[in-house]
């Protein structure tokens, strides 16, 4: 689900919910919620997170998007973690940092 991807890439960056918070200006609680899956974030939200993390939001849209189209929740699970894990790598490539320290 959307959540989890954005807890991944949070903490993929070494970030905490009070820094993001305040990068998407709003409140940590709220970021919280949002991670938890009680609260859904709202698509101006995900702009905010997907620019501060240089990631396009339709990728973290297509994580949620297959998270809940009806495949069973460990084969979602398995098949969307290997694509958080093929951007998370992208990522670091990027960047230029090493996958192996992380």
């Amino acid at each position: 689900m959307v959540n989890d991807a954005l807890r991944m890439i949070r903490v993929f960056h070494d970030k905490s919910q009070r820094e993001v918070a305040a990068a998407l200006e709003i409140s940590p609680s709220y970021l919280s919620e949002i991670e938890k899956g009680t609260k859904e974030p709202s698509l101006q939200i995900l702009r905010k997170y997907a620019s501060e993390f240089s990631i396009p939001l339709s990728s973290i849209l297509f994580f949620s998007e297959h998270m809940d189209d009806g495949i069973s929740v460990s084969r979602g699970k398995t098949f969307v973690s290997g694509k958080v894990l093929a951007l998370l790598k992208f990522i670091a490539a990027r960047s230029g940092r090493d996958v192996e320290q992380a």
